[in-house]
């Protein structure tokens, strides 16, 4: 046996004998084996049940149901907006805390955790889950939109060069450090519970410094079942934009740019059938598993994505983006503080608050399970700091260049400078039919406009097969007892599940259902959340005092004098890595 596999065994047992809680439980222990299945007896028949049902009644009632998806988005919206808000900023507060304290460089797995994916895998398979699709769907509408009806925090002349930077901060702001601080809380909650306490891959296991053993009691089935909900509607709402747009993309290149069809159909039949041709490609590659479908498809989409952005930065207005992009951002610096806590209870604006951040706060919320969750499981042997700052800072500032080259390319025209195009499009079309159109109008405007527009449809597809594969392996963990890996047959259910979900709502009430589902799910999610914080800050403490105890400092120079370890310390005394070697003990 290598000097490497001993430090593994002592490291793993290390992990077990101190940071472990004293349970008998394991992992699924109580599961049905059945018919290639491997399920929790209470989670995933009530959570089939209630899904069932609510497709039932979404299908039956049908007119019915889409007018009390509208009143229900409006009243939490009005309601409960003021709550989203706090929270999102709450959790923003606490991680940075979590990573810039003592906390740390505490390390996920345990101290002698190795990372399982390179930098580059985890970075592409967190781009792909996280919001490949909303990124696709908005980044043209949402500047638009703003610039022509600015929202009234800004208190800027609509159509002007004001209106356009307050266009592109109030962007970044919705998809910048606060969507991107609630998946890091949740990843970093379920991937501690997880690796460094040996729990099940659950959100109950979050909550096992509140609740013990009884995390495995209905507390837990409820805890998991509010999260299947909120994974499920979440992704479907994303899965409901990603194909609107992907059928209007091939209507707009089949039809107007190459002149292929007189009239390619663009309506709800389309689009489920569309759900159904692109679900059967995610169930394949979700029977691949995590490394055979989902890494290489998060690849391949991360490819295609700096591709489409680099030829538009090229062909596009080049100089005008990176001003944009600079313009933004300091605008977007100078008021996120403001922009995090105005609700427009005491001035205008409240509309716009409630209609685009009440709504995605709801949607990033109830879309944290599922993108926290697979974060988690790819995440492992990076430090507390690493993690935060991987998860929060890369990715949001990926978007606002996203933003600022899709979006600075559309504005461009408005301003003076070459066609005005997409604002004439946004003016001809309303907003309904122009959301989806947005993006092919702008990318026509410049060379090649047949190759990039089928690229970007190409590009929305493969979110959709990675959104839907991510998710998959998420609920599977979830209705499976927290297992790390299920039968295929369980992650082919779900990957088909989730398309009919999406398919469903999409029938029954169109996009409106789908942002209705996602808001509703994530308010009694974020309260959740909120009990999160102090629970991880419960974990982290406690493993922190753990590395600190003299049972512990006795095992590492015991290890130590054996000569096969490696020991990297923070601080002079805070054991942050084991690893094989015969080098002398360092310290960082």
């Amino acid at each position: 046996m290598s000097d490497s596999d001993q430090t593994g065994e002592m490291s793993d047992g290390l992990q077990v004998e101190l940071f472990h809680p004293e349970s008998d439980r394991e992992p699924g222990d109580t599961n049905i084996q059945k018919y290639g299945f491997d399920i929790h007896p209470v989670v995933f028949p009530v959570a089939l049940a209630i899904i069932a049902l609510f497709i039932a009644v979404t299908v039956i009632l049908g007119k019915q149901a889409s007018a009390a998806y509208t009143w229900l988005f409006n009243f939490i919206g009005e309601n409960f907006g003021w709550f989203y808000l706090l929270a999102v900023n709450i959790f923003i507060v606490v991680l940075l805390y979590f990573a810039f304290g003592k906390y740390g460089n505490i390390r996920i797995g345990g101290v002698e955790a190795e990372k399982e994916f390179s930098d580059f895998s985890w970075m592409a398979m967190l781009f792909s889950a996280g919001m490949g699709i909303g990124l696709m769907f908005f980044s043209v509408l949402e500047p638009v939109y703003y610039f022509l009806n600015v929202p009234g925090y800004w208190g800027v002349e609509a159509g002007t060069g004001a209106a356009a930077s307050a266009a592109m901060a109030q962007t970044f702001f919705h998809w910048g450090f606060h969507p991107w601080a609630i998946y890091g809380l949740v990843g970093l909650g379920l991937a501690f519970f997880s690796f460094n306490r040996g729990l099940p891959l659950t959100f109950r296991s979050i909550f096992w410094p509140l609740l013990g053993d009884r995390i495995y009691g209905w507390p837990g089935h409820l805890i998991d079942l509010v999260t299947v909900f909120a994974t499920l509607f979440g992704l479907a709402t994303s899965l409901g934009l990603g194909v609107a747009q992907v059928n209007r993309g091939i209507q707009y290149v089949s039809t107007e740019i190459l002149g292929l069809f007189a009239s390619f159909p663009n309506n709800t039949f389309t689009q489920i059938l569309l759900i159904a041709g692109i679900t059967s490609i995610a169930t394949a590659s979700v029977a691949a598993g995590l490394d055979g479908g989902v890494k290489r498809l998060s690849t391949i989409n991360l490819y295609l994505m700096f591709a489409l952005l680099g030829f538009l930065i090229i062909v596009g207005p080049t100089i005008f983006i990176l001003g944009a992009w600079v313009e933004g951002l300091g605008t977007y610096f100078q008021n996120i503080v403001k922009l995090g806590f105005y609700r427009g209870a005491m001035g205008a604006g409240g509309g716009t608050v409630t209609a685009w951040t009440v709504f995605y706060w709801g949607w990033w919320i109830a879309w944290s399970p599922f993108v926290g969750m697979f974060i988690a499981r790819i995440s492992k042997g990076r430090t507390v700091r690493e993690f935060v700052l991987g998860v929060l800072f890369l990715p949001s500032l990926f978007s606002t260049i996203w933003l600022s080259t899709f979006g600075g390319s559309a504005l461009q025209g408005a301003l003076g400078e070459g066609t005005n195009a997409v604002v004439s499009a946004y003016n001809e079309l309303g907003y309904a039919g122009f959301e989806t159109l947005g993006m092919f109008v702008m990318l026509n405007q410049y060379p090649l406009g047949a190759i990039s527009a089928s690229l970007a449809t190409l590009l929305v597809i493969t979110f959709f097969v990675t959104s839907s594969d991510s998710g998959s392996l998420v609920v599977d963990h979830l209705t499976s007892g927290g297992k790390h890996d299920v039968p295929k047959a369980q992650r082919i259910f779900w990957a088909v599940t989730e398309g009919a979900v999406a398919a469903v709502l999409l029938y029954g009430g169109g996009l409106s259902a789908l942002q209705t589902a996602a808001i509703t799910t994530g308010l009694p999610f974020a309260v959740i959340l909120c009990l999160m914080c102090y629970t991880v800050y419960l974990g982290l403490d406690n493993e922190y005092q753990i590395l600190e105890s003299e049972e512990f400092a006795e095992r590492i120079q015991d290890m130590t004098e054996g000569g096969d370890v490696d020991i990297a310390t923070t601080g002079g005394d805070v054991v942050t890595d084991v690893s094989g070697g015969d080098d002398s003990v360092s310290g960082d």
